[in-house]
């Protein structure tokens, strides 16, 4: 799923400092949010929308697609779960620092109402010029511009900084998928490429990884089967043996996941893997002048 202008959102925690100041970003750009939950200001107004005690709530007076979650760790499970047994489509988890059985408990509730879970740990989901979900600058159009360029990351600062660099050499981008830092997540990097895959409005993928777990192998693996081009790029390039990166899934050990084996395996795979950042749009413009030769 890709959010798009006309699914309708609801922010779990949209009352807080977070909550309030990126749900002003996302009306202000297009996001249609038709409410909030805090169970203690239930029946008040927010930013213009009303506030209900829970997700089952909201769904009873306004079905939602998407909701997305300021609320601390300790809370997130049941705020996931009530959002899963609501209906909501997707679930955007920007939560870091879940305890792992809340969050194997969230995948369970996710799988049993046929949501998708996007994180925990993610940046969120920007479609330019049309919608975000979540703490990423869309709003910024030196950043983020409408085009064909599916961009996926598990760092929302590394996204931000090649959507820029993308921008910067024309490219604009078809959709961003934030998929997140955890070990547990919900929406891989392999999901995410067969959406861009089947999305008519992408024409090529940029792949933002790093060191750690295996989502660039399992993603190198589907990534041989597509018809668009997929260009890369590792984070970690120059960290020693068994480093951890910053995310708790960004963990290398016993020689697997780190630098080498996730080149090897995307480069086999036919994605050209960059040495920085930089060099990605130059490598992108390249295959797809080559794909539609």
């Amino acid at each position: 799923m890709i959010p798009r202008k006309h699914h309708k959102i609801l922010v779990q925690g949209i009352t807080g400092k977070q909550g309030t100041f990126w749900s002003e970003a996302m009306q202000a750009y297009g996001s249609t949010i038709i409410g909030g939950v805090n169970p203690r200001k239930a029946g008040q107004q927010h930013l213009g929308v009303p506030i209900f005690a829970t997700a089952k709530d909201a769904a009873k007076e306004q079905p939602f697609d998407i909701s997305v979650m300021f609320i601390p760790p300790a809370m997130a499970k049941d705020a996931a779960i009530d959002a899963c047994e609501a209906g909501a489509k997707m679930l955007v988890c920007l939560t870091e620092h879940i305890p792992a059985h809340d969050v194997m408990e969230m995948h369970v509730a996710a799988a049993a109402n046929n949501t998708q879970i996007v994180g925990p740990n993610t940046a969120g989901l920007v479609t330019p010029g049309e919608c975000f979900v979540g703490i990423m600058p869309a709003f910024n159009d030196r950043v983020f511009k409408p085009g064909r360029i599916g961009v996926i990351s598990r760092s929302g600062s590394l996204g931000t900084l090649i959507s820029l660099m993308l921008t910067q050499q024309g490219l604009g981008q078809s959709a961003f998928y934030g998929v997140g830092g955890d070990p547990m997540i919900g929406t891989t990097s392999v999901d995410a490429l067969k959406i861009l895959n089947d999305d008519p409005g992408t024409d090529g993928v940029v792949l933002c990884g790093e060191i750690g777990g295996n989502a660039e192998e399992d993603a190198a693996e589907f990534a041989k089967t597509m018809k668009k081009p997929v260009v890369s790029f590792i984070a970690g390039r120059q960290s020693p043996p068994d480093k951890k990166m910053g995310h708790a899934g960004a963990i290398v050990s016993g020689g697997k996941g780190d630098y080498p084996s996730k080149r090897a395996a995307l480069e086999a795979a036919g994605v050209a893997v960059a040495d920085t950042p930089s060099a990605l749009p130059g490598l992108l413009k390249e295959r797809l002048a080559s794909n539609a030769a």
